[in-house]
């Protein structure tokens, strides 16, 4: 029953932000601030998805099951913000997960916090010889948001092959932030 309603309610959500997406936005752009680095400490859910340009709302009978099939994975990210510019944690999932080393900075000037994470599998573990590549900003914060949760948006690159998986897949990520 849960999967059912997960599944419906991921096909409303896409069908409904591809029309979204269609629309200007009237409002000016902000920047976040870049003390904002802090704000990447702690737990995050995090999902990456296969980029396939492929509508799945086309067909309601099997667009929750085709969404469902862009998800490339489903973990939680665990980061601490040793110092303004350093990040070091983790990637846990069901079964396996990898030990995180990375860099917090900005793009720009006044920009969003940015990370850039290695992952690397454990020794002794089913991950051991992984290596995953993050690269990320921490999304727009809506000064007139109600209830917006931080996120942190990105892509991720295979950087060496595993299980038959060559290196240089990418997936695009979105990691939101726990309470």
């Amino acid at each position: 029953m849960y999967r059912s309603l997960f599944l419906a309610g991921f096909a409303v959500l896409l069908a409904t932000t591809s029309v979204q997406s269609q629309q200007p936005s009237a409002r000016p752009s902000t920047v976040t601030n870049p003390s904002d680095t802090p704000l990447l400490a702690g737990k995050w859910t995090y999902r990456s998805f296969h980029n396939d340009p492929v509508p799945v709302a086309d067909d309601p009978k099997t667009a929750a099951e085709k969404a469902l099939a862009l998800i490339f994975a489903e973990a939680v990210f665990t980061f601490e913000i040793p110092t303004s510019t350093t990040l070091k944690g983790s990637i846990d999932w069901a079964g396996g997960g990898l030990d995180l080393q990375g860099n917090v900075g900005t793009n720009t000037a006044g920009a969003a916090p940015t990370v850039e994470i290695v992952g690397t599998g454990r020794s002794g573990t089913s991950t051991a010889g992984w290596e995953y590549d993050y690269r990320g900003q921490l999304a727009y914060q809506w000064p007139n948001g109600v209830n917006q949760v931080l996120a942190l948006v990105g892509t991720v690159i295979r950087a060496k092959p595993h299980g038959g998986a060559p290196a240089g897949y990418v997936a695009s990520f979105i990691a939101v932030k726990r309470p």
